[in-house]
């Protein structure tokens, strides 16, 4: 006598509970960060130098960000830094969807596309196993994150590259050097 045992694939999660997986992975909906100062060393260019720019900007995403005491204006950044913080998962206006079947360097991932709160819309993409953000389709470019970081309970990619979504050539650099939460702004800064 023998047995035989048929796997069955796992289930798919529906788009609401990756959602919540996703956040709950990387220390729950109070720990994501909300406001922060960051100094981070950037470049523009296929390869990553040690010329690069160093700034310290203060952010509180999706409406904020501040290089000194200037407020940046209308700037695609604070939507991307939105998604990898993971606040726009959180906003009750935000619409998810799932995207499947999608490989990222031969890794399996899980797919979420964001409309509602971003347009157009954000493709957001979740390691199968880690959950952590891998990589974001949005607009014209491609952000592939890495070198994750644990900081006050969450965890952040320190590090960014951005690609040109039509050709896939490398264009920008970004890496966080350190990372502070802040409870409140500082009051020189202007909403």
């Amino acid at each position: 006598m023998y047995m035989t045992c048929d796997r069955v694939p796992a289930k798919e999660p529906d788009a609401k509970s990756l959602a919540a997986n996703v956040i709950a992975s990387a220390g729950g909906k109070d720990k994501l960060l909300k406001q922060f100062r960051m100094k981070e060393r950037f470049n523009a260019g296929a390869k990553r130098t040690t010329s690069a720019t160093t700034r310290t900007s203060i952010v509180a995403p999706p409406k904020y960000w501040w290089v000194g005491a200037t407020e940046r204006g209308v700037e695609p950044a604070k939507t991307t830094t939105w998604a990898w913080t993971l606040g726009v998962l959180t906003d009750a206006k935000s619409q998810v969807a799932l995207i499947p079947g999608v490989t990222e360097d031969k890794t399996p991932l899980d797919g979420l596309r964001i409309t509602g709160t971003v347009s157009p819309a954000l493709d957001m993409y979740f390691d199968k196993k880690t959950r952590q953000l891998v990589r974001v389709d949005w607009r014209n470019d491609i952000y592939i994150f890495s070198e994750w970081h644990k900081y006050d309970g969450t965890r952040y990619p320190a590090k960014c590259i951005m690609y040109k979504r039509k050709t896939r050539a490398p264009w920008f650099h970004h890496e966080i050097i350190q990372l502070e939460r802040l409870k409140k702004l500082p009051a020189n800064l202007k909403k």
